[in-house]
């Protein structure tokens, strides 16, 4: 027979997946309005960041009372305890794809110092090992958390390259500075994004195994070839 309060878990449960579909689509508007110079989708994106802050509040006030009101097991405080963590990491990936989209308005009616192949690459991968952290809050799957921190490094790498590139391109062609930090401050803010996909996942390891993995650098290497 199912618990009352499972049904409260499942509230908490819902609306953070619902703040996660919310927190990948406003980074992927963001992303967008760079790439198309947009400012339509980039003020689309800048008025939809409160919808997020105010699913963190409602996961946040479900879990205390949750907490306060029942003796939960060991299991179900750890779900609402990642759960809360988890809002709170989504929350700052909403704030990164208002900080893309400002600056997405800023550059909408610059001429383009380059191409954009590799931010929106970045972001597809940031995007995805966001998809799949929230995919193993559902699922309890250990090693699929396990494969998303290890893909961080992909981001940092694409981070690194950009920032290389970007600088030529100042050093070479003063004009562009501007512009071209521009790029590069969207470019910190898509990495951070792959930052708190990363504490996700580290989130759903402890969820699944009641293990603290956050400062065990070498899970983010992945293993190499026999």
């Amino acid at each position: 027979m199912k618990r009352f309060f499972d049904v409260e878990l499942e509230a908490l449960r819902s609306h953070l997946v619902q703040m996660g579909e919310k927190s990948i689509e406003q980074v992927r508007l963001a992303v967008r309005a760079v790439v198309e110079r947009d400012p339509e989708i980039a003020r689309e994106v800048r008025a939809g960041d409160d919808a997020l802050d105010h699913l963190e509040v409602q996961i946040d006030e479900e879990g205390m009372r949750y907490m306060s009101l029942r003796n939960p097991l060991a299991s179900d405080l750890r779900l609402v305890v990642v759960g809360m963590k988890a809002g709170h990491d989504l929350e700052r990936v909403g704030d990164e794809a208002n900080n893309i989209a400002k600056r997405a308005l800023r550059l909408a009616h610059e001429p383009p110092v380059k191409p954009l192949v590799d931010l929106p690459r970045m972001a597809d991968i940031a995007l995805g090992m966001l998809r799949d952290a929230l995919d193993c809050f559902l699922q309890h799957d250990n090693e699929k958390a396990i494969a998303v921190i290890r893909r961080d490094q992909e981001v940092d790498d694409l981070h690194k390259q950009i920032y290389r590139e970007l600088s030529r391109y100042m050093a070479e062609n003063p004009d562009t500075i501007s512009r071209a930090l521009e790029l590069m401050f969207i470019s910190k803010s898509i990495e951070r994004i792959a930052d708190h996909a990363t504490n996700i996942a580290e989130e759903m390891v402890y969820l699944a195994k009641g293990e603290d993995i956050r400062h065990l650098d070498g899970l983010k290497k992945a293993p190499k070839a026999e």
